[in-house]
């Protein structure tokens, strides 16, 4: 296992590295493997990358390992399978799930934020697309680039349209009201 990590641990750091000079409280050019959201970036693009690359039952192992590691360091259920964007930030991984879905470029998660499907159907999400804690998107949904779902809403086989912030309304309803800025700038380096 460990010349299966070697061989694959350059393009892993090279993909940690581009999303680490993104993110706007990070020192660019610096991965700091005692910085818990960044280790478990790192655990998951080396996961990804051994997967990826090789494909083969030695590779799914190995895939599979430091998935698991990954869970049980940073309590995150991020497969090794799962197409995350190139340049994504988990703020605190705690408690986040996310599912096969599609997911687009500066995607921001925090602790309890989940990505999942619903009777098999799994959301689209655009780029810029913020999730605070304890928020969901989950089911047949289309979220619009720049949508910020604040903490603690829920959104379920719904769309938004972009360019807005998402709170829990009352009776299950959502409030989806315009961005008056891009909160997305907050976050990353373009």
């Amino acid at each position: 296992m460990r010349h299966r990590l070697e061989r694959h641990l350059p393009q892993a750091l090279a993909r940690l590295a581009h999303c680490i000079d993104k993110v706007r409280m990070w020192q660019s050019g610096q991965f700091n493997y005692l910085n818990s959201s960044q280790y478990c970036l790192y655990l998951y693009f080396l996961a990804n990358t051994v997967w990826r690359e090789e494909g083969s039952e030695e590779a799914v192992g190995a895939a599979t390992r430091l998935f698991l590691l990954n869970k049980a360091l940073n309590g995150i259920d991020l497969f090794y399978e799962i197409a995350m964007p190139e340049v994504f930030f988990i703020g605190h991984s705690v408690g986040i799930v996310l599912a096969k879905a599609t997911y687009g470029n500066y995607l921001v998660l925090y602790q309890n934020s989940t990505v999942g499907k619903n009777h098999g159907v799994a959301p689209v999400l655009g780029e810029g697309v913020i999730l605070y804690p304890n928020s969901a998107i989950i089911g047949r949904c289309r979220i619009g680039a720049n949508t910020t779902v604040s903490q603690g809403t829920g959104v379920i086989n719904r769309d938004t349209p972009g360019n807005c912030l998402v709170f829990a309304g009352t009776a299950g309803e959502l409030t989806i009201k315009a961005a008056k800025r891009p909160l997305i700038d907050d976050f990353f380096r373009f």
